[in-house]
């Protein structure tokens, strides 16, 4: 084998090597880098003659290679996190007469998409590597992650600093969909009860019967043993309380008790505790009206929106679109541990001209499902939900001549099928007129 591979040219050697392996480097004992291949170079962004001669660690982040050195113990399969997304990489020490003299590192699959599909092992790895990034993952939310810089997001940004340091109760209010929990944990991390616990409750999500244990706890008449409920739990923190509209009347008349006194009785019990507690609420419904219908006590309107914050929907702030839709879109890229996926040109154009009735939450969800149906890297119309492709056909400027208006239905129509269907046969029988009809308005509106 020495003997075959001697006979090799250098020039022959180097095209094995460039073709054997997607990415390549090879280091010297003190972790400069003698050799990087072409195509690891090009996704480094970086020439070979740059590369060659620098320590390796200047020009791979995250690397181990000065580790397999020191060890000389190799290391396979080894998750590696660079530029964004996790692939699997194999470093192996080069020894010679017994010295270790430097190391080679490859990079053997380039994203976890291809990944996924290999043996238990590597599934293994790559769960674990998942299980790492959602403990690592915040549950909590800071005003820097709230994007948007249209005037009513400044606004109310603004208003978030000078009101967060305050113990004021604050009232959130905005459609469902439009992030109101992320206001409120903004809040909290902003003013001087953030070292404390940030506790939620869900009043449209807990059965009426339930919720006033779960509020406010409830002392087991046998065992002496007290369940501590919500606002317990937030002593010296705070407490948001989410769809605060859905609390039943008897339970808003116990929690304005609460707010006055600062004091607490759980169920079965008939001794107060005392709380120290900052009240943030949300409602996806006007709290107002609710209190003109007298469906809402007016004494716990007023005593909780001394402050209140009215988050407009996404299409009343569509100014902040692109940014929404380019964070979204690389925080799911990464998450499906895929590389690079760009939107098609005509699918930014139906996702910038939908009215997103289910706010952020909706573009978030249409994104994430986006990103795993990209064919070929590319987000096509095909990988969006039938309610965003649906166009109204009156969103066009309905003035004119009934007859205008009809052909530019025609062409709306026409146009929305042709990109949705290569098959021209089956969109003419769709219409219910012949191909040749089909054609002629195909010539006519130059599709």
């Amino acid at each position: 084998m020495d003997t075959l591979l001697g006979n090799l040219s250098v020039s022959v050697l180097a095209q094995i090597l460039e073709n054997a392996f997607q990415w390549f480097v090879v280091v010297d004992r003190d972790s400069n880098i003698l050799y990087m291949n072409e195509d690891y170079c090009r996704f480094l962004e970086v020439t070979k003659e740059n590369a060659i001669g620098q320590p390796v660690a200047e020009v791979i982040e995250n690397t181990k290679m000065h580790e397999v050195i020191m060890s000389g113990v190799a290391d396979i399969a080894s998750p590696h996190y660079i530029k964004g997304t996790y692939m699997l990489a194999n470093r192996v020490p080069l020894v010679v007469d017994g010295e270790i003299v430097g190391a080679f590192g490859s990079v053997i699959f380039r994203d976890m998409s291809d990944w996924k599909k290999l043996s238990s092992h590597v599934r293994t790895t790559m769960e674990r590597i998942q299980l790492n990034i959602e403990d690592n993952s915040y549950k909590e939310y800071h005003l820097v992650d709230i994007k948007g810089t249209s005037v009513a997001m400044r606004k109310i940004k603004e208003t978030i600093e000078m009101i967060a340091p305050s113990d004021l109760p604050v009232l959130i209010e905005g459609e469902s969909g439009t992030g109101k929990e992320m206001f409120a944990h903004s809040i909290h991390q902003l003013s001087e009860r953030s070292d404390g616990l940030f506790v939620k409750v869900n009043c449209a999500a807990v059965p009426p019967e339930l919720l006033e244990e779960e509020l406010f706890g409830k002392l087991d008449i046998l065992t002496g043993h007290l369940r501590k409920g919500r606002v317990q739990q937030a002593d010296k923190g705070t407490l948001f309380i989410d769809e605060i509209s859905s609390l039943p009347l008897t339970l808003q008349a116990k929690l304005l008790r609460t707010l006055q006194d600062k004091e607490v009785v759980s169920m079965h019990s008939e001794k107060g505790e005392q709380v120290n507690v900052r009240i943030l609420a949300a409602s996806n419904v006007s709290l107002s009206k609710l209190v003109e219908e007298k469906k809402f006590r007016e004494d716990l309107f007023y005593r909780i929106q001394a402050i209140t914050l009215s988050i407009p929907p996404l299409r009343e702030r569509m100014e902040d679109f692109t940014e929404l839709l380019n964070h979204f879109l690389q925080k799911f890229i990464v998450q499906a541990g895929r590389r690079k996926i760009i939107l098609a040109t005509k699918t930014r154009e139906i996702l910038q001209s939908y009215h997103w009735p289910g706010n952020v939450t909706e573009l978030q969800n249409v994104l994430q499902a986006a990103v795993y149906l990209a064919e070929d890297d590319v987000i096509l119309p095909s990988a969006l939900p039938a309610q965003v492709k649906k166009r109204n056909a009156l969103s066009f400027q309905a003035s004119g001549k009934l007859a205008h208006i009809l052909l530019e239905v025609e062409k709306n129509v026409i146009r929305d099928l042709l990109e949705e269907e290569p098959n021209k046969a089956l969109i003419a029988k769709q219409l219910g007129i012949s191909r040749s009809t089909l054609y002629e308005k195909i010539k006519k509106y130059n599709f």
